[in-house]
């Protein structure tokens, strides 16, 4: 449980973090974009004082006379036009820049871009003598237009960066957990071959002493369990066949092999439907998926209660639901049950649910989830596969 908050607390730090670091840098592109605005509206104010200065001196210095030309073409993005009083365009050399030919030749289109220029910036009035003041029109540059969009598809870049580095950190430590899972998993398969092996001499010993005894013949029967279980951790890790159709008869087999060894205190039902379903599966897999709900059954009601395990089809999916009245669950615990590691228990390593996922999902392409909980009701798991 603890392990569970840190880890939430980490991450909404890290998106704080990573929320605060594209804010700033969205708010940082727009002072700079503001800075640059400021600095165009500038250079188009000199160039308005330049025109003004032309018409006003009737006999300039001759370093003014240099000065004004290289005021007027300096500006090389940023788009101007300067028209009468009335908005008339003067098309004077001079009296435009950076503005389209196509445009200059089409009075219908130069209107236009004068109007939109205007819903922009205020004009620049250039008062001249004989009153017939002057205004220039002027838009933002090119550059300064495609930069308005920087801070955004920047801020998106970076969160597609962070959102690609979560996803693939998140799949090395999967990957990592995986090959854990895997790993310990063959090697209880290997520690417990060797007893086993030496637990299968002693019973053809025992069995040529009393070969008709009851209790020989039930340890038998727990031996082949034990070979069972063997079998289904050397799985781990591995590719398994999917050999076995009849589900009726595998979840008929774990049901009568588990209805003997639960408590006599728990009433233990099986429905299952009136004809075969057939559906490409892995016994042994299967079968220890089951024992995991069954036994995470009996331990949520501490053993006592009822149990029912229901096979039905649903939209060509075959649906496996294993029902307790037990102790149910929280909503944090019903999402963390899948987890790794996690467990309600104070015994007990939290991986039973994990690795039934696993064998489901990935080894039968199916779906595994709590459809119902209720804290001091019980749960419902189901196993949803598809027939074909």
């Amino acid at each position: 449980m603890r392990k569970s908050i840190l880890t939430r607390l980490n991450n909404w730090i890290i998106f704080v973090v990573m929320t605060t670091l594209v804010i700033a840098i969205v708010v940082a592109s727009t002072s700079l974009i503001n800075f640059l605005r400021k600095e165009e509206i500038k250079r188009i104010s000199l160039l308005s004082k330049a025109i003004r200065i032309q018409q006003e001196v009737k006999t300039p210095d001759t370093d003014v006379l240099d000065l004004l030309p290289d005021i007027l073409n300096i500006n090389n993005t940023i788009p101007f036009i300067v028209t009468d009083k009335y908005k008339n365009p003067i098309l004077d050399l001079g009296y435009y820049r950076n503005i389209p030919e196509a445009t200059i030749k089409n009075p219908e289109k130069l209107q236009d871009l004068i109007r939109n220029m205007e819903k922009n910036y205020d004009p620049i009035e250039i008062k001249v003598p004989d009153g017939n003041n002057q205004f220039v029109y002027y838009d933002n540059s090119r550059m300064l237009n495609n930069l308005r969009y920087s801070p955004y598809i920047l801020g998106l870049f970076i969160l597609l960066y962070f959102g690609f580095s979560f996803w693939f950190f998140r799949t090395i430590k999967k990957t990592d957990e995986g090959y854990l899972w895997a790993g310990l998993a063959k090697e209880t398969a290997h520690q417990i071959g060797t007893p086993l092996s030496s637990m299968i001499g002693w019973m053809e010993i025992m069995k040529l002493d009393n070969p008709e005894s009851e209790g020989v013949h039930e340890i038998e029967k727990d031996i082949e369990r034990l070979r069972t279980i063997s079998e289904r951790f050397s799985k781990i890790g591995s590719v398994p066949e999917l050999n076995d159709r009849n589900f009726n008869e595998t979840i008929q087999e774990n049901y009568d092999y588990l209805k003997t060894r639960i408590s006599k205190k728990i009433n233990f039902t099986l429905n299952l439907p009136t004809y075969t379903v057939l559906v490409p599966h892995n016994k042994i897999l299967m079968s220890w998926v089951i024992e995991n709900l069954v036994k995470n059954a009996v331990d949520a009601m501490k053993g006592e209660g009822a149990i029912t395990m229901s096979i039905f089809e649903r939209n060509k999916n075959i649906l496996i639901e294993v029902k307790d009245n037990g102790s149910g669950m929280t909503k944090q615990q019903a999402r963390n049950a899948f987890n790794p590691g996690y467990s309600t228990k104070k015994r007990g390593w939290g991986l039973g649910l994990s690795l039934a996922r696993r064998v489901i999902h990935e080894y039968h392409n199916g779906d595994i989830k709590i459809s119902q909980t209720e804290v001091g009701k019980g749960s419902t798991f189901r196993i949803t596969i598809r027939k074909e």
